[in-house]
């Protein structure tokens, strides 16, 4: 390899280019796709330069997608946006087709963990049918509970024992709601279960997990009262991008009553601005048309013309304020809006939902004003009746009348 010329860090830009390094050209204007400034995509090829520069040292070959980890995660150094750097920089390589796909790159240095995952989640997919967003859920207990019980080593199954089941349950439930611990617990048996029709168990250590005591629809609904909805969307700052953003997501999720998951799924596509419609991704592949309120559709049009990135390469409405321009990861950045306008807002409760928190407060605000169940449950798209009977409980003057009398009257 010839040896490597360094553009100094004042250059004129960084179209200021290094014949010697090869796809760099290629690689600034996937930057530049992106959304990344030029003086930060400049800070990213000066660092892909020194790689290279190591490469020589050391005639080593790129196509060894190792050798991109082991300097830009391992390199004592470090400096700022190193390991960024470097993932970025095999996507690219894979995206050209000069690296081997990752799912390739994965299977040729599979650890014994991930080939028990694997297997599972195509038993999950293929002859469960469940979603992605199921299965995903699924694995992550899964990949807990073996890390768990095996942290050095490869998983011996046939070894699992009730004791270990029961052991990483009770140190789960500690840090999580009875709601979530129930799902690990479905989780776990069904994972156990499937172990145990494979032969890699030579018990049903599933049918010995206890159940969860955590009654559905057992608690009262939790809301927000009027004033604090108009509190938290006048906490954005609508002079900036990222306020017009959170102030249209706000809007959604406390006029429209939208799940964060439903949030995250929107797409330009779906807004259809004729009509004054929506359509909503729900759960199990539903798809809704609801109507677009005014005031939620010149948010949205707000963030579109004066917010969201040019520079965008996704479909998605709602994306990141930083390079690279994405749709959200998943829905806990949703709940990170709604927590942060809380905070701003001086609104403090104690709901991990806090998206969820402004669909109950809908709800219930429409209870309160009039509205009938099946009303609610259709702009809710609840899926079953006792969803929506939820809310009832919230009308205590309602429900005084249909209490009976104490036997012996009050005192």
């Amino acid at each position: 390899m010839s040896s490597i010329v360094f553009v100094p860090e004042c250059g004129e830009s960084s179209a200021a280019r290094d014949p010697h390094v090869p796809h760099l050209d290629g690689f600034d204007s996937w930057l530049a796709e992106q959304g990344y400034t030029p003086s930060t995509r400049q800070a990213k090829l000066r660092l892909v330069r020194l790689f290279y520069s190591w490469l020589e040292e050391g005639q080593l070959d790129l196509s060894d997608a190792t050798l991109i980890d082991a300097w830009f995660g391992a390199r004592g150094e470090r400096p700022r946006g190193l390991p960024a750097t470097g993932r970025q920089l095999l996507d690219w390589l894979r995206a050209i087709h000069y690296l081997a796909p990752e799912e390739a790159a994965r299977e040729s240095n599979v650890s014994p963990v991930a080939k028990v995952e694997t297997r599972y989640e195509s038993f999950l997919r293929d002859d469960k049918g469940l979603s992605p967003v199921t299965i995903k859920d699924r694995l992550s207990v899964v990949h807990a509970f073996l890390g768990d019980r095996f942290p050095t080593h490869a998983p011996d199954l046939g070894a699992l024992t009730l004791d270990d089941v029961h052991g990483y349950i009770r140190r789960s439930c500690e840090k999580i709601s009875p709601g979530r611990t129930k799902v690990v617990v479905c989780a776990l048996r069904c994972f156990l279960r499937h172990l145990y029709q494979r032969g890699d168990i030579a018990t049903d250590l599933a049918g010995a997990i206890p159940g969860v005591p955590n009654w559905r629809l057992s608690g009262l609904p939790k809301a927000l009262a009027p004033n604090e909805v108009d509190a938290l969307l006048e906490s954005c700052d609508r002079g900036s991008a990222a306020g017009r953003r959170d102030h249209a997501i706000l809007l959604l999720l406390a006029r429209l009553g939208l799940r964060a998951c439903e949030v995250v799924r929107l797409t330009l596509d779906d807004v259809d601005w004729t009509r004054g419609i929506v359509a909503i991704s729900g759960k199990n592949d539903r798809r809704d048309l609801l109507p677009l309120p005014r005031e939620v559709g010149q948010a949205v049009a707000a963030y579109l013309l004066d917010g969201r990135p040019i520079t965008c390469t996704t479909r998605r409405l709602f994306v990141g304020m930083l390079a690279p321009h994405r749709g959200f990861a998943s829905s806990t950045a949703v709940g990170s809006i709604v927590r942060r306008a809380m905070a701003r807002a001086g609104i403090k409760r104690s709901s991990p939902g806090a998206a969820h928190l402004l669909r109950h407060t809908l709800a219930t605000g429409m209870l309160r004003n009039g509205a009938s169940l099946g009303d609610i449950g259709q702009l809710l798209r609840h899926n079953h009746p006792d969803s929506t009977r939820f809310y009832s409980k919230v009308d205590i003057e309602s429900l005084h009348s249909l209490a009976p009398p104490w036997p012996g009257g009050t005192s």
